[in-house]
């Protein structure tokens, strides 16, 4: 009896030893497997994807770089070896949760949760810039990254306004982001030497004034001043369709002619729908053999108005009406030598499909709209006079 209780005894105890070596040998291949994961796996992901960020927690360590070398081919191989770039625009305060999804959405990365890992795990989560990027699927999504973390965006956005002359072009450039200064532009712009079939319409005696079609441009910061008179010009061409150059031609205008004309008009009218009416003024009065009597042509020759800084000085007198200069309508018969600003789509329009009124005279209404009264006749014209 005492002998099959030490006999059990003793496999009892045989059977405790070995549980507990089991015991030993899992929390040692546990420690072993903890240690690995510690060490190893940061390390494998710093080798791949790069610094880890200082406020990630010991845990995060390890968890984000096990998921970042889980994901790696998403992170590091491009969606699209041979895609094309494109613009993609970040808002100010945009999510980086909206800006991951988007990315996908659009094509340019495989998965947003592996980039927002990666970001997190970098610590770019909180450094997405705000701007206009150039990306491509032919980017990894950890390129795409590092492309947004540039504050200084590589395009920029300039506007024309209508009726702008070029001086006043030239006074955006400082601010704008392009490279090339305002007086350097003005130099490339009244002895144009940019090769570009519009100015076969120019006189080569003339400056690129007018034809610097207004509008709001996406230009890369890198342009170069022939470069962006090149675009603008480009973008003057691709607005006179044939149907516009056609109504030009029944007016019995060149294109230089009436980008001249448009330009007066563009100047004049402070309400778009009155230029169809101010253009037929204008051109009642070229058939008449009438002098055209356009301020805006005196405002030009004049300049710069040093006491308002305005290239447009109003109210004329009486003396700016006497200005010496082949621009001054209340002097020279017929158009000027040239545009004295660039005209807008409606303006070059209004001129090529005038409305077809007896008008020879207008005068700026006395409500202060804005608006115009018109009138056949010169008494008339005096009769519309304000009080």
């Amino acid at each position: 009896m005492q002998e099959k209780v030490f006999n059990l005894m003793s496999k009892r105890t045989i059977s405790c030893v070995l549980v507990l070596i089991l015991v030993g040998v899992g929390l040692l291949f546990l420690v072993s497997l903890a240690a690995v994961a510690w060490f190893y796996l940061p390390e494998r992901a710093t080798a791949s994807f790069g610094p880890q960020s200082d406020r990630l927690s010991g845990f995060q360590r390890v968890y984000l770089s096990l998921r970042l070398l889980q994901q790696s081919d998403d992170l590091l191989q491009p969606k699209q070896p041979n895609g094309e770039e494109e613009l993609f625009v970040v808002d100010f305060g945009e999510p980086t949760f909206s800006i991951t999804n988007r990315l996908q959405s659009e094509g340019l990365i495989v998965d947003a949760g592996a980039l927002r890992d990666y970001l997190v795990y970098s610590g770019l989560d909180t450094s997405m810039q705000a701007g206009e990027f150039m990306l491509s699927p032919g980017m990894s999504a950890v390129e795409i990254t590092k492309a947004m973390q540039d504050p200084t965006p590589t395009h920029v956005r300039f506007s024309i306004l209508p009726g702008w002359r070029l001086e006043e072009i030239a006074a955006a450039l400082p601010t704008s982001g392009l490279t090339f200064s305002g007086d350097t532009f003005l130099s490339a712009a009244t002895n144009p030497t940019v090769n570009h079939p519009l100015l076969q319409q120019i006189s080569a005696d003339n400056s690129l004034e007018g034809f610097l079609f207004p509008g709001s441009y996406r230009l890369a910061r890198d342009l170069s001043v022939d470069q962006f008179l090149t675009t603008l010009l480009d973008e003057f061409s691709s607005q006179i369709s044939p149907d516009l150059l056609e109504g030009l031609e029944r007016q019995g205008l060149s294109l230089y002619q009436a980008v001249t004309l448009a330009a007066i008009v563009q100047r004049e009218a402070l309400v778009e729908d009155e230029m169809p009416l101010i253009a037929s003024v204008y051109l009642n009065r070229l058939a008449m053999g009438m002098n055209l009597d356009a301020d805006p042509t005196v405002q030009y020759a004049i300049g710069l108005d040093e006491n308002t800084g305005s290239w447009w000085k109003s109210p004329l007198s009486l003396d700016d009406l006497q200005v010496s200069s082949p621009y001054n309508t209340y002097q020279i018969n017929g158009l000027p030598p040239g545009p004295i600003a660039s005209p807008g789509l409606k303006a070059l329009q209004a001129v090529a499909r005038p409305a077809q009124t007896p008008y020879y005279y207008f005068r700026a209404a006395c409500d202060g709209s804005g608006r115009h009264t018109f009138a056949r006749t010169l008494e008339e014209q005096i009769n519309n006079a304000c009080p």
